[in-house]
């Protein structure tokens, strides 16, 4: 070929290849320019990096043989169809992981995930689940119905070989969830394990949008990203104009440590770390040392006194589980948990309680697809003056009825948040 014909045709590619713009790299094999999704643009992108006119990057080797050539063109090409044979992606532990495709058949351990498969409208893909989910039966009419394999944090491995799914969803490794000692090393290759989490705000939407290649799909997981991130940009885009004298000094409270006063918190590096920032927070347990679970330090009561925080939020879940959720409309837990938060030695001297400034959040509204809602609870907190026309609710509401298929009214039924109720 011409040589000039080739630098022309080169320089018109180079042209079509904007930078990428995007808040996270899709951590899909085949997203050769390292944005968001996976189009002709990667196409282009692999054919520059084979002609030596771009640097190699790790996931333009698209069919995970750690060379780049025409194969990879033709596996993104695939890719875009959804016809291809096996599809590697980096998991929530940022290792590579390869699936046969196409997935029919899933067993969720990780409730957010089933939440996750529901949204994107592939839950008859799913045909095990974990006993969390099948207590459910508001929340998931269907779904939990079908077989438990028991707790996620210790399945029944028995019961997973008998149902014998493509693959097998968990959340990464942790204090409370089950290693690869517990899961690849007894499992695979017969039941292929794959980690992502769904729960920290800030990798919610690539964790979506790799189920959603995965599961073929990805419009229906865009949608959700685009929804989200409507609301997240519109609190970040306010909370980017509040100096950091204006934010108020937080607590997020899980409870006390057995018969202590110690307090268990969040700190950095946790989903509600990362929401309270957003929203515009100072989480004041930020940089406390780790305690029994990574990021979950143990704060003394003194301590948070001294810290005079504007804001505790108690949160109805986790290590220190209360009652709330879809599955009950009776607030008497979350209200005996404010009850003890504001009943604390001292904190009646603290500008949260004196101020009325203390809330408990249900974790359901707090992690996963439903953080938003939680975000938008926090803003409003927060900063009500600045998000008066903020509403958490109705935003729960627009999630029930766009992305979970299931009839119910949340101004009508379950138990979210609490605060101190109104004087009549």
């Amino acid at each position: 070929m011409n040589t000039n014909i080739l630098a022309g045709i080169i320089m018109c590619l180079l042209l079509v290849l904007p930078a990428a713009a995007s808040d996270y790299t899709l951590g899909v094999f085949g997203n050769a320019n390292e944005d968001e999704t996976i189009n002709m643009q990667d196409v282009t992108y692999t054919e520059l990096i084979i002609l030596e006119y771009r640097d190699r990057t790790e996931l333009a080797d698209s069919k995970y043989d750690n060379r780049i050539n025409m194969q990879d063109v033709t596996q993104i090409e695939l890719i875009i169809l959804g016809r291809e044979k096996e599809l590697t992606i980096l998991d929530s532990e940022g290792e590579s992981k390869t699936i046969s495709m196409p997935v029919n058949e899933i067993l969720t351990l990780n409730s957010d995930c089933t939440e996750a498969i529901r949204a994107i409208q592939a839950k008859d893909l799913i045909v095990g689940i974990e006993s969390a989910t099948a207590m459910q039966t508001t929340f998931y009419p269907e779904i939990s119905a079908l077989p438990s394999v028991g707790r996620g944090s210790g399945p029944d491995l028995e019961l997973v070989m008998e149902i014998d799914p493509d693959i097998l969803i968990a959340y990464a490794p942790g204090i409370y969830n089950p290693g690869h000692d517990g899961l690849e090393d007894k499992l695979e290759p017969a039941v292929t394990v794959l980690r992502l989490n769904f729960y920290k705000p800030e990798t919610v939407a690539e964790d979506l949008m790799k189920l959603g290649y995965l599961l073929g799909e990805v419009e229906n997981a865009r949608n959700y990203v685009e929804w989200r991130d409507e609301y997240v940009n519109e609190i970040e885009d306010v909370v980017s104009e509040i100096s950091e004298d204006d934010k108020p000094k937080v607590f997020i409270d899980y409870g006390s440590q057995g018969g202590s006063t110690n307090r268990m918190t969040a700190a950095a590096g946790t989903g509600l770390h990362q929401m309270c920032v957003q929203a515009g927070g100072i989480n004041i347990a930020a940089d406390l040392p780790a305690g029994l679970a990574p990021g979950y330090p143990y704060a003394e009561l003194e301590w948070i006194l001294d810290q005079a925080p504007t804001v505790v939020i108690g949160q109805a879940s986790g290590y220190n589980s209360r009652d709330g959720g879809y599955e009950t409309d009776d607030d008497s837990d979350l209200e005996a948990y404010y009850d003890e938060i504001i009943g604390l030695p001292g904190f009646d001297e603290i500008p949260a309680v004196v101020n009325k400034r203390t809330y408990i959040m249900q974790g359901v509204v707090s992690g996963g697809l439903t953080d938003v809602v939680g975000l938008a609870y926090y803003a409003e907190w927060f900063h009500p003056n600045r998000f008066e026309n903020m509403d958490a609710e109705a935003i729960h509401q627009e999630y029930i009825d766009e992305f979970c298929g299931i009839d119910f009214d949340v101004a009508e039924h379950g138990v979210f948040v609490y605060s101190q109720p109104e004087e009549s």
